[in-house]
Parts: C-alpha cells; structure tokens; sequence
C-alpha cells in the first residue's frame, strides 16, 4: 500500500521576517557575514526575534539579490547602492505626494465645478429679479457676478 504525501504551502507575509541568517544567504546567494556588513552599512534592516536573532524576509532577500546584482553585474560599489536605495525612496516619496496633489487637484475641479453651477443660478436669479425690478441694486449685484 503506497503512501500519499500532499505538499502544504504556507503563504506568509511579503515583509514578515522568516529566514535566519544562514537560509537567506544562501536564497541570496552570498555569505551570511555579507548580510552582517549590509546591515552594519544600513543597506538592510532585518527584523528581530524576541531573543534577537536576525529574522529576513523575502522582501529583504530581493533586496540583498538587488544588491548583488548591483555589485557584481553593473559594478557599483556600496557607497553607490546606497546612493541608488536613497533616490529610489525619494522618488517613492515624490510620487506619493504627487498623487496626493493630483487628488487635491480634482477635488478642487469638482469644488470649481460645483460654485461655477451656483454662479449661474444666482445669477440666474437675479436677471429674472431685475427684469421685476425698476431698483438699481440687483443691476450692480449682477454685473459684480459676471
């Protein structure tokens, strides 16, 4: 009688720290002291376990890849890798504040939209008092409006 054996896949956090230091050297192909100058440099920040083992997750093991790929195929050396983190995250930055902006920007088109309506039904209003009125202030009103 054979045995059957399903595999059970877990599906865990893109951040959540998983992987010691020894697993993620090796997913990122490098030696676990590497991870320890990263760190020591500021390149990566692993999560902690209660008893302070450094814990990686698969976002921090893309990024050592990244780093690897950096060094080793285009050259950079870490000042430059920092340099390249650096502006990656200020260009998140920009982005998420011009997205900010560019929402700011249509809720004040809609506001614009909505008090330009207002205008022309006050205004609206007013020609059809005037045409009732021999009185000179709902002229100035109008005229004030346009």
């Amino acid at each position: 009688m054979a045995v059957r054996r399903t595999r059970v896949t877990a599906r865990v956090e893109h951040d959540r720290g998983v992987f010691m230091i020894s697993v993620a050297a090796e997913l990122a192909a490098m030696h676990p002291q590497t991870l320890r100058m990263y760190e020591t440099r500021g390149l990566i920040e692993p999560k902690r376990s209660p008893k302070g083992t450094r814990l990686y997750s698969q976002a921090d093991v893309e990024r050592l890849r990244r780093i690897q790929e950096m060094t080793t195929e285009w050259g950079m050396n870490l000042a430059g890798v920092e340099r390249v983190f650096a502006l990656e995250e200020q260009l998140e930055r920009m982005q998420r504040k011009v997205g900010a902006l560019e929402r700011r920007a249509e809720e004040l088109q809609s506001e614009i939209a909505r008090l330009e309506e207002l205008k022309r039904e006050v205004k609206a209003d007013i020609v059809r008092y005037e045409a009732r009125s021999t009185e000179l202030v709902p002229v100035r009103v109008a005229r004030r409006l346009s």
